[in-house]
């Protein structure tokens, strides 16, 4: 029985750890899982670079972004941090 309550504390410490550090993180990288494969041409994005780009071709694990008039970089998917425009209907 004393053993159960040594343990308690250590129980509740991990518990807390988990709720508020690893459950937060895990639902942060399956929502950038996510976003990075539902990735289409054309999307505007951000490498975790920094560099604004638009997505020209995606090719499995690569794609191809645009960064300026006639330059274009091959990046992995998972390179990209974000969408530069998260709501495509505010172009329109």
């Amino acid at each position: 029985m004393e053993f159960v309550i040594q343990l308690l504390p250590l129980v509740v410490i991990f518990g807390v750890f988990w709720y508020f550090l690893i459950r937060p993180q895990r639902k942060k990288e399956q929502e950038h899982e996510e976003m990075v494969d539902n990735l289409e041409v054309g999307d505007k994005v951000v490498t975790i670079g920094g560099i604004k780009a638009k997505v020209i071709k995606i090719t499995g694990d690569n794609m191809k972004l645009r960064i300026a008039s006639d330059v274009d970089i091959d990046v992995v998917k998972n390179a990209i941090g974000s969408l530069d425009n998260p709501k495509k209907d505010s172009d329109n």
